[in-house]
């Protein structure tokens, strides 16, 4: 799967917000104090622990808003796995606007990285199977985009971004509107053509209930694999099978041989340890 990057239009408002909820009212006193205007270094963007980058983007955004003659080399990509102590990128520009935007650039190529990271070892624990790993909604408020893009430099996939762009019937939902039957038959009715269509079922009497209806895909929550391959068995290849529930690396490719097509993980973009990535100060002028 071919990495395409965030459209800078995007990742631009996400930094700036952080930007300036670390620069507040007055900017950044200590640097201004202490840091001669025209003080220039040159830093290096180090891993101090191993992983899979992503966030160079938005890294580098940071140093721009800041200073626009900051100039960032990157010598690894996002998508690129690094051992302890490889260098990731150099960093050159006034010394005052690299440490004003240190902090803001790191923390997002650091949780980022760490997305990308946990990612790419549950992708990682069922290589060679059919099934992909995919994320959830389950993301940090405004940042979605840019942890779902993680979730992609780490080899997984995407599901549904937000609400408006497609059906997921879930277990509310069902209960509310008196069952299975209903409440595919009112997402039938209530969306246009094009608009795809899941729904979650606990058991198995309820995929059979939703096959007869006909949706896109079902989301089978917290079954066994034993389970999974009898509802892969009743599905046959009629809608795209989803499992999900409490999957970990050490559970996900007995999960993943019972055939399902999807394994939705919340904990990729919810609890990902950040990667421990440091800018060091080479030489100073």
């Amino acid at each position: 799967m071919i990495l395409v990057p965030l459209p800078r239009l995007i990742v631009k408002p996400l930094v700036r917000n952080a930007l300036l909820e670390d620069l507040g009212l007055a900017g950044d006193i200590t640097s201004a104090a202490v840091i001669p205007e025209d003080h220039r270094s040159t830093v290096v963007m180090v891993a101090r622990q191993p992983g899979v980058i992503a966030g160079l983007d938005a890294s580098e955004v940071a140093f721009q808003l800041v200073d626009p003659s900051i100039v960032m080399t990157r010598h690894l990509h996002d998508g690129a796995k690094v051992a302890a102590g490889d260098v990731i990128a150099t960093i050159e520009g006034p010394s005052r606007g690299l440490l004003t935007a240190e902090r803001t650039a790191l923390n997002f190529l650091g949780h980022l990285s760490g997305i990308a990271t946990v990612t790419a070892g549950i992708v990682e624990a069922i290589s060679g199977m059919k099934a992909s790993i995919v994320c959830t909604r389950k993301t940090t408020p405004g940042l979605r985009a840019l942890e779902k893009y993680a979730v992609r430099a780490g080899g997984g996939m995407n599901h549904r971004f937000a609400l408006h762009d497609a059906v997921l019937i879930k277990d509310n939902h069902v209960a509310i509107a008196g069952g299975v039957t209903e409440a595919i038959r009112r997402a039938k009715a209530g969306v246009g053509h094009m608009v795809k269509i899941e729904v979650e079922v606990d058991t198995l009497d309820q995929l059979r209930e939703a096959m007869e209806e006909g949706v896109d895909a079902v989301l089978l929550d917290n079954m066994t694999p034993d389970q999974l391959r009898d509802a892969v068995g009743i599905v046959t290849g009629r809608a795209i099978t989803e499992a999900s529930g409490r999957i970990t690396p050490l559970t996900a490719a007995a999960i993943a041989a019972s055939g399902v097509d999807l394994i939705s993980v919340g904990w990729l973009t919810h609890s990902a340890p950040t990667l421990d990535i440091g800018l060091d100060w080479k030489a100073v002028a």
